[in-house]
């Protein structure tokens, strides 16, 4: 099943599909290491539930809700 990273809840995982981002946006997160098939891990929400903490690539990252609407993730069964 695919859906956004936005989408995610807490716990939740999976394997990055695309990143549909244009432009800086696209390429900021490519930077971060935002690219297709990276494991990604949603570990915890800010209380209004942005921005986003992942683990990615063995390290913590935290993005903002608008910046994980870019990412298509395929959910780990």
């Amino acid at each position: 099943m695919q859906k956004l990273l936005s989408e995610f809840s807490v716990g939740e995982g999976g394997r990055i599909v695309a990143v549909k981002g244009e432009g800086l946006v696209r390429r900021r997160l490519f930077d971060m290491g935002v690219t297709p098939g990276a494991e990604v891990l949603l570990r915890k929400t800010a209380p209004l539930g942005d921005p986003l903490e992942l683990t990615i690539r063995g390290y913590e990252l935290t993005l903002r809700k608008a910046e994980a609407a870019c990412v298509l993730m395929e959910v780990n069964a």
